[in-house]
């Protein structure tokens, strides 16, 4: 189980990472939750999803990880519903 967080963990951070590396490709995804401030909004979840990632690489903090990850899934699914 570790060995999979982990990976899991590396794949949201690398994701987390690409928002930064090219946003546009990010920004027709985050338009539904975050028509305003669109491209803040896409680094602002890039830094979110390193953050978590990097927590569920380790067993120390993977439980506040796993945590975060659940209250970030909520409020993101919470902001698309808002904004429909």
């Amino acid at each position: 189980m570790a060995k999979i967080s982990r990976i899991v963990g590396l794949l949201l951070a690398g994701t987390g990472a690409a928002h930064f590396a090219a946003p546009q490709a990010f920004e027709s995804v985050s338009e539904a939750a975050f028509p305003e401030d669109t491209r803040q909004w896409v680094y602002r979840n890039g830094a979110t999803e390193v953050a978590l990632g990097l927590a569920l690489t380790s067993s120390r903090t993977r439980k506040l990880g796993v945590a975060g990850l659940v209250a970030y899934g909520g409020w993101l699914a919470s902001r698309v519903l808002m904004n429909r």
